[in-house]
């Protein structure tokens, strides 16, 4: 049994800065792509950064470019995301995800959560103003 745990999340002041980390357990991921969504009540998950199984490509939502690193241990089973310069829209619950298939983490919005093979629990990440 896969299970993802997120942690990191919490209250920031606009501009400041938070780092996710997501725990793989039960399985080694190193094989698989990776990535991190968020979602806020009322609208479709959305895809906010990628990476793949060797942690050579990246990618990331417009909306986080220049401000969102995304990185991967694969020795320790883990994923981060260093948040800087974070916003009050950045405010939502951020999942993280794994699916054997890289282009799937490309695609801007979860229309099904059922076909990445796992998900997280979610983190809670609030941006005050």
């Amino acid at each position: 049994q896969v299970q993802l745990v997120e942690s990191g999340g919490g209250l920031v002041q606009t501009g400041g800065s938070l780092r996710l980390s997501c725990a793989a357990s039960g399985r080694t991921l190193s094989s698989y792509a990776m990535g991190w969504y968020r979602q806020v009540p009322g609208k479709q998950r959305e895809l906010v950064a990628a990476i793949s199984s060797g942690g050579s490509s990246t990618n990331y939502a417009d909306s986080v470019k220049g401000r969102f690193t995304i990185s991967r241990d694969n020795a320790k089973n883990t994923m981060h995301l260093q948040m800087n310069s974070l916003k009050p829209e950045d405010t939502a619950v951020y999942y993280c995800a794994a699916d054997r298939w890289f282009p799937r983490m490309l695609i801007a919005t979860v229309t099904d959560v059922n076909r990445y093979d796992y998900w997280g629990q979610g983190t809670q990440v609030t941006v005050s103003s």
